[in-house]
């Protein structure tokens, strides 16, 4: 009879030692996680608005970046930020992340660009892109259609200097 007086509150002591050992468990993986995700952040270098010059840049890229200023105005744009954040820290993985996710929004940039006909500012934006990956096909891709397009223009432009000199020797 001793054993089943005492089974009851050896279960009762099992279970506030398990139930204090899942509490230990629980409350370790917190610090843990924390620790860990904390840590994480601290690998990728310097964030927006730290105050030195890389969360500068990296806080102006941002704003860039929610404007959709993806390769344009000059001097004010995602690409030239991040490239000006990994000229003073050039292993930033906030900096490298964000200049890969926005790469194909930045070729949708140029490609309507050159569709708007500003050919000029078309070939900033790619030669923007190119720094950031010169061998991508899509920019290759990009500067046939860039190239194709300056001989459109060069034609347009030749045939209406051919009608202007027409219509001067014939005034003449």
């Amino acid at each position: 009879m001793s054993s089943s007086v005492s089974s009851p509150a050896n279960r009762r002591g099992l279970l506030f030692v398990v139930l204090g050992a899942l509490l230990l468990l629980l409350i370790g993986g917190g610090f843990w996680y924390a620790h860990g995700h904390m840590a994480g952040h601290a690998a990728e270098g310097h964030t927006a608005n730290d105050g030195s010059e890389v969360g500068v840049m990296l806080d102006l890229a941002d704003k860039a970046y929610q404007e959709r200023r993806l390769v344009a105005p000059v001097g004010s744009n995602v690409y030239e930020f991040y490239f000006s954040v990994l000229q003073l820290d050039p292993n930033n993985a906030v900096a490298q992340r964000r200049l890969r996710d926005a790469f194909k929004p930045a070729c949708d940039v140029v490609e309507s660009t050159i569709n708007s006909g500003d050919l000029d500012e078309a070939q900033r934006e790619l030669s923007l892109l190119r720094q950031y990956d010169s061998h991508n096909y899509k920019l290759a891709l990009l500067g046939s259609v860039l190239d194709a397009q300056r001989v459109i223009e060069r034609r347009r432009h030749e045939a209406e200097a051919a009608r202007i000199q027409a219509q001067q020797a014939g005034g003449n």
